[in-house]
């Protein structure tokens, strides 16, 4: 009696670890609003993020004069939920991909 036999399959496998693409981290984005204050940002930032007043109040800095910063990168699924975050806090956010 002949027996079934199970072909190997091939794998392709990249000839270096240079060729294996890393996925883009993604990026919080808060944007400046006439609406809050510069000292309630700073707070929010150092709340939330845990960032020290000196890097806070950097960051809530380029908000005020580059119109948006970025406050925090990682997984989409993290990203999303430090905008859902920021929205509670009553600042206006968005995630991207980072460039």
């Amino acid at each position: 009696m002949g027996g079934v036999g199970i072909a190997p399959v091939e794998v392709e496998r990249p000839e270096s670890d240079s060729e294996v693409a890393t996925e883009r981290p993604w990026i919080t984005l808060v944007w400046n609003d006439p609406v809050n204050l510069m000292s309630y940002v700073t707070y929010v930032f150092m709340t939330h993020f845990g960032y020290s007043k000196d890097k806070a109040q950097e960051l809530m800095w380029d908000v005020h004069h580059k119109g948006r910063a970025v406050v925090s990168s990682g997984s989409r699924e993290e990203m999303e939920r430090d905008v859902t975050a920021m929205h509670s806090y009553g600042l206006w956010a968005t995630l991207q991909k980072d460039d």
